[in-house]
């Protein structure tokens, strides 16, 4: 998933925003129009995201990638389990309580047994069974899909009685029962695995949850409206009924002025865009008795991962640990978003289940970098840009889709050390090509899971959706110590075990300058005053049947 952040508007842009003001005050006029009215006097949750994805478009949930669309998803399908945002802990959900045999490659569910799907047919023992062994088939018929690493290791299931079904794994998965809790592993009814792949992205799923999916169209709008006699939510919902809304409207805005302006006006009750908010929008939707709904996306956070093949500069681990400590998160935090903004502290965010801070040794430190400049021969000159014999320290960082103005503060901040720092942007297409290929210095991948297992995903050469960027950012002498703690990690069966390898590895990422960790990936939402109870679900996804409108 490639980060979108707000970057330096062009005089085009200028212009085309000063036009489109003109236009957005004669819509927003019309707010108070009978039926801006209605909208608002209904129970109608009304919801603007920045855009939609119809590249990587999908409301299938083992497809779902966008996470926009896990959003949605999140309210019409449900899981075995959930998982406390607070805690991480795993708790009830579909099933009611669970048993792990003690080598970890058996997991017992016992099920709840008064839930339907929204057609009628039973959720039991055979309904789980069904989906978890399409999903296996899907994966051996496309690996690359995304719901694939939740589900490795995965055997087969065995129904012990109606309501009691048993998931059997061939090979261990700490993160196994972490995965039942996600979208990516949510039910459908039976029927819904008779339907084309097509089908079942563009919106064709059959759930147990409180909301049905009235109708979707891509880059405009999702519908969904309130489910009649629901009463089986997860242990993190407070709402054990219907849900308090009657439906929930979510439009596609992709001009970040029309969209605030619909929310300052009243068109909108939850304004959701990718990006933080900057600290004057913050101000602003306060004065207008907003809140602004704030958390940490776990997984990893916004990191850079360097290339240290051949003769690539990062390949010298000195440079690297120069380059860790020319970078001043502090002022990147509170100069392109807001003074409130956390510094990043460590490989993943603080949301992860096992996060380990790393903040000592991110601290910013340039008289540090310089030094470790100087000790790798690379000297500085006259033009303040270091060199050594003949070439100069030049790093190029592999950027899509536009660059940002963070992309520009991250320069300027290597600059003082010397470093010079290309940004390199590129459409997504050959971005991916540039990583696959080794066309880079520096570059970044991330994905959304509350578990550190997502790691595996994304820089175990083994696993990793992109093997060459993984494979790329460990020395030779490192990487079998990585694989050593990705293995303990996946292989433990007691919390305690996960906690150190998950810990030593964010350490050796870091200690090994394999890892630059830039920014802690914040999720806003800004709630009108009508709005009350919303809830960040552990992944940063929210319930809606527990939000009420006045």
């Amino acid at each position: 998933m490639i980060p979108i952040l707000p970057s330096p508007p062009s005089l085009a842009a200028r212009r085309l925003a000063t036009l489109l003001a003109g236009v957005i005050t004669t819509v927003l006029l019309s707010a108070c129009s009978p039926s801006a009215q209605d909208s608002a006097a209904s129970k109608t949750l009304r919801i603007a995201y920045l855009r939609d994805n119809t590249t990587l478009v999908s409301l299938d949930p083992f497809q779902v990638y966008w996470i926009e669309h896990r959003v949605v998803v999140r309210n019409v399908v449900e899981s075995l389990t959930d998982q406390d945002p607070k805690t991480g802990q795993i708790i009830p959900w579909l099933a009611a309580s669970w048993d792990v045999s003690d080598d970890g490659l058996a997991y017992t569910f016992h099920l709840r047994k008064d839930v339907t799907f929204s057609n009628g047919a039973r959720f039991d023992a055979h309904a789980v069974k069904t989906a978890y062994d399409f999903d296996k088939a899907f994966s051996a018929r496309l690996p690359t899909v995304f719901g694939a690493t939740y589900l490795a290791g995965y055997d087969h299931a065995e129904v012990l009685d109606d309501f009691t079904v048993r998931l059997v794994l061939s090979k261990p998965n700490a993160g196994f029962l972490q995965a039942t809790s996600t979208t990516q592993l949510a039910i459908m009814a039976p029927e819904s695995y008779t339907l084309t792949d097509a089908q079942r992205s563009a919106g064709a799923i059959i759930g147990t949850g409180p909301f049905l999916l009235k109708s979707y169209t891509p880059e405009s709008n999702v519908q969904l409206v309130k489910r009649q006699g629901y009463a089986w939510p997860s242990a993190n919902v407070q709402n054990k009924g219907d849900a308090h809304i009657d439906g929930v409207d979510i439009r596609y805005v992709p001009e970040d002025s029309v969209r605030n302006g619909q929310f300052i006006q009243g068109q909108v009750d939850v304004l959701w865009p990718r990006a933080p908010f900057s600290d004057v929008d913050q101000q602003l939707f306060k004065s207008k008795g907003a809140t602004i709904q704030t958390r940490s996306l776990p997984g990893p956070a916004l990191v850079l991962f360097p290339n240290t093949e051949g003769e690539h500069i990062l390949a010298d681990r000195t440079v690297r640990l120069a380059l860790q400590k020319a970078i001043d998160r502090k002022t990147y935090a509170s100069t392109v978003y807001n003074p409130q903004f956390p510094v990043v502290d460590g490989v993943l965010d603080v949301t992860t289940p096992y996060f380990r801070s790393q903040g000592a040794k991110l601290a910013y430190d340039p008289q540090g970098a310089e030094k470790l400049l100087d000790q790798a021969g690379w000297v500085k000159q006259p033009d303040g840009y270091r060199a050594k014999n003949g070439k100069r320290l030049k790093l190029v960082d592999n950027i899509s889709p536009t660059e940002t103005a963070g992309d520009v503060l991250l320069q300027d901040q290597l600059r003082h050390v010397g470093i010079e720092l290309i940004l390199n942007v590129l459409p997504t297409a050959e971005w991916y090509r540039n990583n696959a290929s080794g066309k880079y210095d520096l570059t970044s991948t991330y994905m959304t899971r509350a578990d550190p297992i997502i790691l595996q995903t994304i820089i175990d050469p083994r696993t990793a959706l992109t093997p060459s960027v993984a494979r790329n950012l460990y020395a030779p002498d490192v990487l079998p110590k990585a694989e050593a703690l990705f293995d303990a990690g996946l292989t433990a069966t007691r919390p305690e075990q996960r906690a150190q390898a998950y810990g030593d590895l964010q350490d050796l990422l870091i200690d090994e300058g394999s890892s630059f960790p830039i920014y802690e990936r914040i999720w806003q939402a800004a709630t009108a005053r009508r709005v009350s109870n919303f809830h960040w679900t552990a992944e940063g996804l929210a319930l809606f049947n527990d939000i009420e409108l006045k």
